[in-house]
């Protein structure tokens, strides 16, 4: 037993050693103990791989985005709408009605005006380039609990209420630097960068009654049923099911919307004075944000049957695709356990000289091809066993998996999967959350989703000989078996 012990210790060193090297062409060829046997083996296999076309994937992330880009490095255009609802609190309330000082000539409470701003982090490309969007009031909302992919299209699907119906369809040309925002208002420490769509035209609602703006509407709404600003659900079916907000011209930018906020301005008088206020409805996780992704699918098509390199690219562009040669590593080595096996994935530098080039992906999870939606649409997280994370390194210019022995050995064991040997690399977006504290502090991941970001880049590889993509393995065996 002792002995068993000692070997099992000696192999695991071995192993550790060998992880560290780039290549395992040092490893010795094997390690005996005089009591159990215990051999250690290594070889280097070629790995195929081929560019797919990603289609449509499952739309979970965080981020909105809204615009359109021309990636410089493969003159694809990728174009961004989104569509957004608005949250309510159940302790929401407004000025009490005789205290709201904006009146029309009937006496009847009005707002000022009102608008909605999508504000955003970060962009990509120019802020200067001249875009238009429309932003078109939803008949009905999206409803929860249901998945929604990349290409859902709210306008397609009949979610838009007709403008002949009294539905907005409000039309807005803009850049992402704002110039129709005075320079002491933009220049404040405070100011967040938005996206202005203003709602100050007259206004019809389902029931055919007229008001002067979107705002008035929603004030009137309010007296008439303050319970259904209380509650997302009834707010989301009676009051407001969202906004659509369409890219209809332009190119050159697009913005990361983290927020899209309603905004309503009046009049209100408080301890005998009267000041102009607003009140606002958010954005926020508990209601559906989504961005419809539009590709040019003929360009993908030809970057996928491109040769000598593979592709990823984001949003719902292309993966990498991989045949692991499981026959050639199995064979004479059945009752051999796969102690390692790695897999280093090298980058193509660009060859563009563009200043919008778009980023290079962060993360990737390798998961098995017929496992490819399942993993996605179960919200599962890279185990180690059958799915894989890595992280692109700078210093090497590649993404390295480790060990994905676990995923050999389960095609080895299943030679009847319909995708036997393939595998998928995908860029991720990851989030995350600390633990711990001091020297105990880590952090785990709790989400993974297709990265719907703007990034693109090639991988080595594609080629007749495969020698570009090589899988290192590292083979055990006790007790001569």
């Amino acid at each position: 037993m002792r002995r068993k012990f000692i070997a099992a210790c000696m192999l695991a060193s071995c192993i550790g050693m060998v992880s560290c090297d780039d290549t395992t062409d040092t490893l010795g060829g094997s390690l005996i103990d005089n009591g159990d046997k215990l051999s250690i083996k290594a070889d280097t296999f070629s790995v195929a791989s081929e560019t797919m076309v990603a289609g449509s994937v499952i739309a979970r992330s965080s981020t909105g985005y809204l615009g359109r880009m021309v990636d410089p490095e493969t003159n694809t255009t990728v174009t961004g709408n989104l569509m957004s609802q608005f949250h309510v609190l159940s302790n929401f309330e407004l000025p009490a009605k005789d205290s709201i000082m904006s009146r029309d000539a009937n006496n009847e409470i009005i707002a000022d005006s009102c608008d909605i701003r999508l504000y955003y982090s970060t962009y990509y490309g120019d802020s200067l380039s001249q875009m238009k969007l429309t932003a078109y009031e939803l008949s009905k909302p999206v409803e929860e609990g249901v998945t929604y992919y990349s290409n859902f299209d709210p306008e397609a699907q009949g979610y838009i209420r007709p403008a002949t119906q009294g539905g907005i369809a409000e039309k807005r040309s803009f850049t992402l630097t704002d110039y129709t925002e005075s320079d002491s208002i933009r220049n404040r420490r405070n100011y967040n960068r938005n996206i202005i769509v203003r709602l100050n035209k007259q206004y019809k609602d389902k029931s055919g009654v007229t008001y002067n703006n979107y705002g008035t509407y929603l004030l009137r709404k309010y007296q008439q049923n303050p319970a259904a600003f209380r509650n997302p659900y009834r707010f989301l079916h009676e009051i407001c099911p969202g906004f659509y907000f369409k890219v209809d011209g332009g190119s050159g930018s697009m913005a990361h919307i983290q927020i899209a906020q309603l905004n309503i301005y009046f009049k209100n008088k408080q301890n005998g004075k009267v000041s102009e206020i607003s009140t606002n409805f958010v954005s926020t996780e508990e209601v559906l944000q989504l961005t419809n992704f539009s590709n040019d699918n003929t360009k993908l098509q030809q970057l996928a049957s491109e040769s000598g390199h593979t592709y990823l690219k984001t949003p719902a562009g292309l993966f990498t695709k991989l045949t692991l040669p499981v026959s050639d590593i199995m064979a004479g080595h059945t009752n051999d356990s796969i102690n390692s096996a790695k897999v280093v994935l090298y980058r193509e530098n660009n060859s563009t000289t563009s200043d919008y080039q778009f980023g290079i992906p962060q993360n990737v999870v390798m998961v098995a091809a017929d496992s490819l939606q399942s993993f996605f649409a179960n919200n599962r997280l890279p185990d180690n066993k059958t799915s894989f994370l890595a992280s692109y390194n700078k210093t090497t210019n590649s993404y390295v998996f480790n060990n994905i022995s676990g995923i050999i050995n389960l095609f080895s064991r299943n030679t009847s999967m319909p995708a036997w040997g393939k595998v998928v690399i995908v860029p991720v977006e990851l989030q995350t959350v600390i633990q711990g504290s001091g020297s105990t502090q880590k952090t785990i991941i709790t989400k993974v989703s297709h990265d719907m970001g703007l990034s693109s880049t090639k991988l080595l590889g594609n080629t007749s000989t495969g020698k570009n993509i090589q899988i290192s393995i590292i083979y055990g065996k006790f007790n001569g078996r």
